[in-house]
């Protein structure tokens, strides 16, 4: 629960940043070297969205195994690690890595590509332990046991208690 509401904090933060540094987000996602003009504003968009979306839903249900907001943060994560990466392979020097728009800029170096991995792995973690808990909570369905605590009814057994009771 603690992890999704730091990794929630996070893109939080980030889709704030890059949204109130909206104006300057197509030009940044530019100097990465995939898009340019209307695919750049696009991606701004989309990285915003999600990150906006994934960020306030695991602060808002941190205790949650839907794994919509994993893949969430999953897909940001990826995005960010391709922009990244295929830039410094390339040797671009990129000023801002635009993780916060036009805050807490760092230029692309490989520090930045460790963060990335680090991304990466949150996003494989969040994913496992929203797999593991739905997997479960299917099972427990499909063979009939109660879940999170739910007692099942026993009509036989809640007719003895009503005796013993009396």
């Amino acid at each position: 629960m603690i992890a999704r509401l730091v990794l929630g904090a996070l893109l939080s933060a980030m889709a704030l940043g890059q949204l109130v540094s909206f104006d300057r987000m197509p030009d940044i996602l530019t100097t990465y070297g995939l898009t340019s003009g209307a695919a750049s504003t696009a991606l701004a968009a989309a990285l915003v969205a999600a990150e906006a979306v994934g960020g306030l839903w695991l602060l808002a249900r941190p205790r949650s195994r839907n794994a919509a907001p994993a893949w969430l943060f999953t897909a940001v994560a990826v995005a960010w690690t391709v922009l990244a990466a295929q830039a410094y392979a390339r040797g671009l020097a990129i000023d801002n890595c635009g993780c916060f728009g036009t805050y807490l800029a760092q230029p692309l170096r490989w520090f930045v590509l460790v963060e990335d991995a680090l991304m990466l792995a949150y996003a494989a973690v969040l994913l496992h332990g929203s797999r593991s808990r739905g997997a479960s909570r299917d099972r427990d369905r499909t063979e009939g046991r109660p879940h999170r605590g739910h007692r099942v009814s026993d009509p036989g057994r809640d007719e003895e208690r009503s005796a013993e009771k009396s």
